[in-house]
């Protein structure tokens, strides 16, 4: 049976007389590029779960000393971070965000004897050809979010042509082939199936074909900057198009981007853990500062938990001990109860469908 760490048992813990010395830990992601609002999410929930763990005695009276790294999506810019945290001391990342950032950073780390748990790489690869057992994350899987994606298009557009497009990155790519393969399954015909090219401003010429096509639902494998200028030329162009993608759309720029073209869009993602009991409290924190509580804040908050249970669990922060505290505990955490399988792949619920209207995404399923 698995041992329960319950966290704020854990962090109730009487501190030493005297602490020894700072741990380092990091968070990694997108600081800045097109894709830098999920970064700042990484970064405020990560700051949060640091000042609050420090607040609360630290951890086995220790304090914590957060880096943040950019990798800025970027792969190779990925590994320099990791090699830069190597070099720095940093026995925990969490992160990155990027599936593309987060696998080749990940042998980085497994070489390094550093735990990486991410809290939004979704992509299989990252942990069913992990290379250590320090690998972890604490979001769920493409072939999941796709399996419901792809299920969901062929029950409620089954009168639609449905295409498919993504932006070639191992996260938009893989997302967008599991939802494929997940709609053939149930029956569906894909209209289109074709790639684009991140960070262009003008996907008219896509549009246009998707037009000439009949396509009434696109389903994209990407992220919010390309999928909002979809959304928006579509409209420039007459059509009524249903957008639907996955995750990455979890940002309020989406409808900064799109305006009332992002009106309708729907998309998977997990059930949001700002209504939960179990992160009410922290998200009222940072809603007091006026930091973000959206999309990857309390995923990346809860990483940072679920690794300083377990470094509380094994009584350092020797990789070996940690990871079979990982394996082994089950975390009490602001996304609720969880636990790490084999692969390192989390026991969270899966997706559910949300649904863009007025500025905000509300579940609808």
């Amino acid at each position: 049976m698995k041992k329960v760490l319950l966290a704020g048992a854990a962090l109730s813990l009487v501190m030493s007389s005297s602490a020894l010395a700072d741990i380092t830990i990091a968070t990694a992601g997108p600081m800045t590029g097109q894709y830098a609002s999920f970064g700042q999410q990484m970064k405020a929930g990560a700051e949060q779960a640091v000042a609050d763990i420090n607040a609360a005695g630290g951890v086995n009276g220790e304090m914590l000393k957060l880096e943040v790294g950019d990798d800025a999506c970027d792969p190779k810019q990925a590994v320099a971070v990791a090699n830069q945290f190597a070099g720095e001391g940093v026995v925990f990342v969490a992160g990155h965000f990027c599936s593309g950032s987060s696998i080749p950073a990940s042998a980085v780390y497994a070489d390094e004897g550093i735990i990486q748990i991410t809290p939004a790489s979704t992509n299989p690869k990252f942990t069913d050809e992990r290379p250590g057992d320090g690998v972890f994350r604490v979001c769920g899987r493409d072939d999941q979010q796709g399996d419901v994606a792809g299920k969901y298009l062929v029950d409620n557009f089954g009168d639609k042509k449905v295409a498919f497009v993504h932006d070639k990155t191992a996260y938009g790519k893989g997302l967008a082939d599991a939802t494929m393969a997940a709609y053939e399954a149930a029956g569906g015909e894909p209209a289109m199936y074709e790639a684009y090219t991140a960070g262009e401003k003008d996907y008219s010429a896509l549009v246009s074909k998707l037009k000439s096509e009949g396509v009434g639902v696109l389903y994209v494998g990407g992220y919010h900057t390309e999928a909002g200028l979809m959304a928006r030329q579509a409209k420039e162009q007459g059509m009524d198009l249903q957008i639907v993608s996955g995750d990455a759309l979890v940002t309020d720029e989406y409808w900064a981007i799109t305006g009332d073209a992002g009106e309708g869009t729907l998309m998977t993602f997990s059930p949001d853990p700002r209504g939960y009991e179990t992160a009410a409290k922290v998200v009222e924190k940072l809603e007091a500062d006026g930091k973000p509580t959206e999309g990857y804040v309390l995923y990346t908050y809860a990483a940072i938990q679920a690794w300083a249970d377990a470094v509380k669990a094994a009584g350092s922060t020797d990789f070996d001990a940690v990871v079979s505290a990982l394996n082994e505990g089950e975390f009490s955490t602001v996304l609720g109860d969880l636990s790490f399988d084999d692969k390192g792949d989390v026991s969270l619920p899966g997706y559910v469908f949300y649904e863009w209207s007025d500025g905000k995404y509300t579940q609808i399923n």
